[in-house]
């Protein structure tokens, strides 16, 4: 204000009564202030808002992971959380090996825990595959462990992408969204044992490695969509696969002649599967197309299907049972306000062969896997395209599954899961986003 009053008298005329030296002092004097209250403000921008910068390739990578650590009411940010989204800043390797990347690619997402005997398999899989280094692999890790690190840092038949959630609850060993001192256990009275939670429809507490289940994926497909610099402008469709998914060397092609047969023969069906709903089924092998209700092996759909899944993260994030894949067929599917179909061909081009939960089988090399090997046949009609465009559309209209009014199998009460679950669909989009009741 005072510089004002100054420049205001020098224009209009008038000369304050103060000697000339002493005015041009007191006038560089409080530039100077101003300059270095400036300074101060823009260096607690980039400590607290902005990100760190890597150039690795020759290219500068940000991610805004202060603002999403402002935004998640997490108790305590652990060092491994911010070293984790430090990790997830940096581009994505063999690039020089893969410097293109195929036009309308199909994004491939690879989604895993800590079986790597499980993940060995999968990625022998996807080495087999026709196109694959046309595309981006990304790795998405729940919990940060050396081994199933070691495995994905050895991929060189693509571009790899690694992400590792950074609130998974194998990363807050001490607290929530961890386990915490104070958190009830079994069916314990709140009142009487002064404990923190909420219990599930059963009258269960949380268990941090079941909730994981359900965080990672809602973190994952946020991050996917809204939150990474290689995929948040993607609008063809992006490929699901877990670490117990089996992949044949036809799958990416079959994958793309689907994702174009689906508006031409199917414009109702959200998705595209590489596999039946039935995870024991092979397929008919019929000399048609198959529409049915959403599998969980994988599948693949758009961006505006997911704008779909995304407005009802409340529906999500509030329904009792610890599985996404439950979630979505018993709550979130129903909601649409119509049947929800996916498009395959009537031969299968990935096979679930997992024989352990996705938190189990990380002992023995050969926990989980007869005698330490998988043994999938692949013809050679699985190593080519095998559908053919002129090929009718067989549906499935009424299926077994779960369905709208089955009421979960809990594992999902506590309320400070609910509210991290909301908070993921949050963190990219600023300011608050609103959600359907």
């Amino acid at each position: 204000m005072l510089v004002y009053i100054l420049f205001t008298m020098a224009f209009n005329g008038k000369k304050p009564h103060f000697k000339t030296g002493a005015v041009q002092r007191f006038v560089s004097l409080v530039l100077v202030v101003l300059l270095c209250v400036l300074l101060l403000i823009v260096l607690l921008e980039t400590n607290s808002v902005s990100m760190s910068q890597y150039s690795n390739d020759g290219l500068s990578f940000s991610y805004n992971y202060s603002r999403v650590g402002v935004k998640l009411n997490i108790p305590r940010r652990s060092e491994l959380s911010v070293r984790l989204e430090r990790l997830n800043q940096l581009p994505p390797r063999n690039k020089d090996l893969y410097p293109n990347l195929a036009k309308n690619h199909i994004t491939i997402v690879l989604y895993v825990h800590n079986r790597p005997q499980y993940l060995k398999v999968v990625v022998e899989s996807l080495s087999k595959v026709v196109g694959i280094n046309e595309t981006l692999l990304v790795v998405s890790h729940d919990g940060h462990f050396e081994e199933m690190n070691r495995i994905v840092q050895s991929i060189k038949f693509c571009r790899v992408k690694q992400i590792f959630a950074p609130y998974s609850p194998h990363v807050f060993p001490d607290s929530f969204p961890g386990v915490s001192p104070d958190d009830c256990k079994h069916k314990a009275d709140p009142v009487k044992k002064h404990c923190e939670g909420n219990p599930d429809q059963y009258g269960n507490y949380r268990l941090p490695k079941i909730v994981s289940l359900k965080h990672h994926w809602w973190w994952m497909m946020n991050t996917v969509w809204d939150g990474l610099e290689e995929t948040k402008g993607h609008e063809g469709h992006i490929l699901f696969i877990e670490e117990d998914h089996f992949i044949f060397p036809n799958a990416y092609r079959n994958l793309q002649r689907l994702s174009k047969l689906k508006l031409q023969k199917c414009p109702n069906c959200y998705a595209a599967n590489l596999a039946p709903s039935d995870v024991n089924s092979r397929g008919e092998n019929w000399g048609s197309l198959i529409a049915e209700r959403m599998g969980n092996v994988g599948y693949s759909f758009n961006r505006t299907v997911w704008r779909k899944i995304h407005r009802k993260a409340r529906e999500f994030c509030f329904f009792d049972d610890y599985n996404w894949d439950i979630t979505m067929w018993a709550t979130v599917y129903p909601s649409f306000g119509g049947p929800v179909y996916t498009l395959r061909a009537s031969r299968t081009s990935a096979v679930h062969f997992g024989k352990c939960g996705l938190h189990q089988g990380n002992g023995e090399k050969s926990a989980c896997i007869d005698n330490g090997v998988v043994n999938i046949a692949v013809e050679e009609k699985d190593k080519v395209t095998n559908i053919d465009p002129k090929w009718d559309v067989h549906t499935y209209e009424h299926q077994p599954g779960y369905k709208a009014g089955f009421k979960g199998w809990g594992g999902w009460g506590d309320e400070r899961d609910r509210q991290l679950c909301l908070q993921f669909a949050e963190m990219y989009h600023f300011p608050r986003v609103g959600y359907s009741t």
